[in-house]
């Protein structure tokens, strides 16, 4: 299992690697769900709860996601291709 860092600010896939975007990585991986989301990365923040599997984490980014942009999303929409956001089995990962 990839750490939630590594989880967090996957770019991609490389076979059974995930590809890890290192500077944001470095600049942002001390951040809560919620203060990811706060900064308007809703996509790492979305990663963020998918990795905790804490509802109240998702009730959050998609509060906050919905005041920011005046979307009206509900949890029961599906996020993971809002977001693009799939949980996978992945043990390995590759940084740029």
């Amino acid at each position: 299992m990839l750490s939630r860092a590594d989880f967090i600010f996957t770019i991609g896939y490389d076979g059974p690697a995930a590809v890890v975007d290192s500077k944001a990585k470095k600049r942002y991986s001390s951040l809560s769900t919620k203060e990811l989301a706060e900064k308007g990365l809703f996509r790492a923040a979305y990663s963020s709860a998918v990795w905790s599997k804490d509802p109240q984490e998702l009730k959050t980014v998609i509060e906050i996601y919905n005041n920011v942009s005046g979307a009206a999303i509900r949890a029961d929409t599906s996020l993971e291709r809002l977001f693009g956001v799939f949980p996978i089995e992945v043990k390995r990962s590759i940084t740029l």
